[in-house]
């Protein structure tokens, strides 16, 4: 079976929202499927920027709830004992280098769910969080027209 007709398949099969829900679970939880699948998948659909668009936007909800989930897990106090006391010398580099971090997850096809939990967890600051994770929506922009040509 092809790339093509797999996502045909799945175009027919599956209802626009189970796919979109699935993709928002799968960013907000360590990014297991990866993105590139999805973009292709919106090809195949009645309106693919529109839907190119949403993916995008979830996406970036993903990793807001995956920077959320980081900030909950230092409730736990044995994380956060663990992460104060024999990670200091880590935490520091990373709040120092955490927009770097956050860019690269966001723009590489690197698991950006994972650096969004780490961001949490080291508490780097939302409002720099939200600016750099928003270059995700910049990622879907040039992954979607890589993927669009390569199927045309």
């Amino acid at each position: 079976m092809s790339i093509d007709e797999m996502l045909v398949y799945v175009t027919q099969n599956f209802s626009d929202v189970s796919i979109f829900s699935l993709f928002l679970v799968s960013e907000s939880i360590l990014g297991l499927l990866p993105p590139d699948i999805f973009i292709a998948w919106t090809k195949n659909t009645s309106s693919p920027l529109l839907y190119l668009s949403i993916l995008a936007v979830l996406s970036y909800l993903g990793g807001v709830i995956s920077y959320y989930k980081g900030r909950t897990l230092l409730l736990i106090p044995k994380i956060n004992d663990y992460l104060e006391g024999k990670m200091t010398k880590h935490i520091r580099n990373m709040q120092k280098w955490g927009g770097f971090l956050i860019a690269v997850g966001a723009l590489l096809p690197l698991p950006f769910a994972i650096a969004c939990l780490a961001a949490g967890m080291i508490k780097f600051p939302q409002k720099h969080f939200f600016i750099f994770a928003s270059l995700r929506i910049f990622r879907f922009v040039i992954y979607g027209y890589v993927i669009y040509a390569a199927l045309s």
